[in-house]
């Protein structure tokens, strides 16, 4: 799986944005800075991730971003599809509208157990990344030396 740049900016953006949900609207100027994004790049995903229902926004010397729902109802995973689509496709289809033939057979059940696995591990909310309170089923895995290492 490859996460993008604009996902990893998304993601930090409404980190940054969870991390400041009692401080008022952000300026997507100081989340950029915050979070040393191109400024004018963030702008577009902050677009994004309005119309996706993630945040709202407020023009004006008082306005800003900030989070549409709490930062706990609100996950990585959904952060990501908001701004590059589907977490898992295989030539830009989603995995159930796939068919395969003969020894490509359990190719299928192959890419859907991946997006189960994707989708288990980037289901946890903003607010536990925020405060850095992973699942233990998270750090778990990240206790695999393999897990931080190039094959």
């Amino acid at each position: 799986m490859r996460i993008s740049a604009r996902a990893d900016y998304a993601v930090r953006a409404a980190l940054q944005l969870a991390a400041a949900r009692d401080a008022g609207p952000l300026k997507a100027e100081a989340i950029a800075e915050g979070q040393g994004i191109s400024h004018k790049f963030l702008e577009g995903i902050l677009g994004d991730m309005r119309k996706g229902g993630l945040v709202q926004s407020q023009r004006g010397g008082n306005g800003g971003y900030w989070l549409a729902r709490p930062a706990e109802a609100i996950s990585v995973a959904e952060v990501i599809r908001c701004v590059d689509g589907p977490l898992v496709s295989v030539r830009g289809e989603r995995p159930p509208d796939l068919a395969y033939t003969g020894p490509a057979e359990s190719l299928l059940p192959l890419w859907i157990a991946l997006r189960a696995s994707v989708r288990a591990v980037l289901g946890v909310s903003l607010a536990e990344v925020a405060a850095a309170e992973l699942p233990a089923e998270i750090t778990a895995l990240t206790r695999d030396p393999e897990a931080w290492t190039n094959p």
